[in-house]
Parts: C-alpha cells; structure tokens; sequence
C-alpha cells in the first residue's frame, strides 16, 4: 500500500459529499469472484457461499421484481482464462465466454434454488466495442482500463424483458467483438456500465467484495474512505495497494477505474464487504440516509451542486 492514515482518508473524503440519494430505480449488484472462489487458482467455486449470497439476492428479488440485475465476478474461471491469453489468436479471449458461462451458470442454479427466476445472459451477444481492439496486449483488463463502458455498445432488448417478466438477469464478464474483428475483454467491474444511460432511471452500482471499501489504513486496516470524487480520483489510487501479478482485474485499482468511469456516466456506485452468512441486503434498494449507520462502504458518486444538501 501507498500512503494511508487518517489525513489521506479525508484528503479523498474532500469537504462537500454526494448528494443524499433516493431510491435506486435498479439496482446492478456485482458479488466479487474472490468472495467465491480462490482467484489464485484456474477453476473451482465455493458452493457453500455460492448459495449464502443467493438468498441474499433472492430476497431483494423478491423485494423489488424487474429492479435488480446481477454481475457475477469471473473469479478462478475468469481469471484462469485470461492469464491464457495467446498473441498469436485474435480470438483468443474467447475462452472467456466458456469460462464466464460456467460461473454464470453456478450463479443461476443457486438463485434457482433460492427461489426466484434468473436467467444467464451472454454479454458477448448482447455488446460491441466500437474500438479496434490492436494487439492482443490491449485486451488485457489492465490496459482496457476506464472508459470502457463509454466506448461499448449493447442491445439491452432481451434483458428488459426478463426485467419485465419479474426474473433476475445474471451477466458476468466476457469478451466483446472489436471494430477491427478482434476480441477484446470487458471485464465484470465494466460490465455494470452497460446499464447506464439506457432510461433505467437513477442506477446504483453495488460491487461487494472482500473488503468494507477503499482502505485508508492497509490492507488489514479498519478506517474505510467514505466517499471518493470521480471526477478527482488519484487520492484514492494513491492508498491502494499493488495488486498481485494473478489478478488480472487489477484488484481494487481496477474496481475504482470501473466505478469512477460508471459514476462520471450517471452511476450512484459503492463497494462494501460481503458476507455469505448476512441475512439482509434490503438497505441497498434504500435511500442512503437509511442504511444502518454504522455499516461501512465507499460511496463513488458525483459531488453535490453548490448548496444541495450532503451525505451523510
């Protein structure tokens, strides 16, 4: 980690906060692969927990119909696949799609089993880069980096009716084609951006993971920052740690680069810690002024005209 304590925490945390938020019109909640699975490794899942965060999802299914959509993290599957990328194959990425299909696929039973209907949607039929993707280097989530979502297109057509049929959709991320016929990857922390800007309303973007939010102190610390302005977000960058060399998402770096670029766009984005044996989730289909006081998150979100009233 670089930097950290308490005068850095507020440096990022800056004087004027988000906006009091109302209600989420959807909610896209992402369950990190590393909550799952062991990303280190190529392949395997944690079907205990897999069935934990289910009821959890179910519940806010259940809650609100036709207003949640699921993002699976690729965890061992997804990073298995794309340390495998070959220079020589333009199409290389594509063992994504397999290696996504198997968790999304994981991710629907268990909802299933939780009682409620999810369907697996395959994000590379639904989206297109209209970049060219170059060489096989740039399909590297490290180097796709923010701005993805500002450069890729989707046809939500098939998502609005599962919506409309009361399911949950369940996308993960996968391998778009490029403007130039290559692959390129858009990683599950983009995949939430393709909600945006699309008449769903006000969007918020919940990505749980394995920690309670950008960490000011470490990475076993406690103090977490409360807010960070996307539009000033190198403060941040700055207390975050380097990822390890397996994480081809580029861990926490990585998930502020995909929110930064969702809240610049219109998203209400945070990241919270998961927990496979919480028994609710409701507070995130909330206004902000009523989530538990003392629950920790990152709130990612635009600042406050000059006037508005502040969070918290």
């Amino acid at each position: 980690m670089r930097g950290g304590g308490s005068a850095e925490a507020r440096a990022v945390q800056g004087d004027t906060l988000s906006a009091q938020g109302g209600a989420p019109d959807l909610l896209v909640l992402k369950v990190g692969g590393s909550l799952v699975s062991d990303k280190r490794a190529d392949d395997g899942i944690d079907a205990a927990a897999l069935a934990g965060y289910a009821r959890q999802i179910a519940a806010l299914v259940r809650a609100r119909p036709g207003r949640v959509v699921f993002v699976a993290g690729g965890g061992a599957f997804g990073h298995g696949a794309v340390r495998e990328l070959r220079p020589d194959d333009p199409f290389t990425a594509l063992e994504l799609t397999r290696a996504t299909f198997t968790v999304k696929w994981a991710w629907v039973d268990a909802l299933r089993g939780a009682g409620v209907a999810a369907m697996p949607l395959q994000v590379a039929a639904l989206a297109w880069d209209r970049r060219p993707a170059g060489r096989v280097g740039d399909a590297d989530p490290r180097t796709v980096g923010a701005g993805t979502g500002e450069e890729v297109q989707a046809d939500r057509t098939v998502l609005r009716k599962v919506l409309a049929a009361g399911a949950v959709p369940v996308l993960s991320g996968d391998c778009v084609l490029a403007a130039d016929g290559r692959l390129r990857i858009l990683g599950s922390d983009h995949v939430p951006g393709l909600l945006l800007g699309a008449g769903f309303g006000r969007v918020r973007i919940v990505t749980l993971t394995d920690v309670a939010g950008v960490l000011a102190d470490g990475p076993d610390g406690t103090e977490v920052v409360p807010f960070v302005d996307p539009d000033a977000p190198d403060a941040a960058h700055d207390l975050v740690w380097e990822s390890a060399s397996w994480d081809t998402s580029d861990a926490m770096h990585g998930k502020l680069r995909a929110l930064t670029s969702h809240a610049r766009r219109g998203g209400e984005c945070l990241i919270l810690r998961g927990d496979p044996d919480g028994t609710d989730l409701t507070h995130l289909l909330a206004p902000l002024t009523d989530w538990p006081p003392t629950l920790p998150h990152t709130l990612i979100t635009r600042r406050t005209p000059a006037g508005a009233a502040t969070y918290p």
